[in-house]
């Protein structure tokens, strides 16, 4: 089988590497949760983008206290 840009890939078993043990190391955004039932594909956990990972992120002011 060869894969092409656009294609979907299901990992059925991801153990420690699936969303529920994710984590945003070297920022990088979790990829979507689809739940399949049957032939159905739910949509369950949106996809994150750079902007999600940066929104609790604070500046600091470069002031001393």
């Amino acid at each position: 089988m060869v894969l092409s840009q656009g294609d979907l890939l299901s990992i059925m078993g991801a153990g420690a590497y699936g969303f529920g043990m994710a984590s945003n190391y070297n920022s990088r955004p979790r990829v979507a949760e689809v739940m399949v039932q049957g032939e159905t594909a739910h949509l369950i956990g949106k996809r994150e983008n750079l902007s999600d990972l940066w929104q609790r992120e604070v500046i600091p002011s470069g002031e001393t206290s």
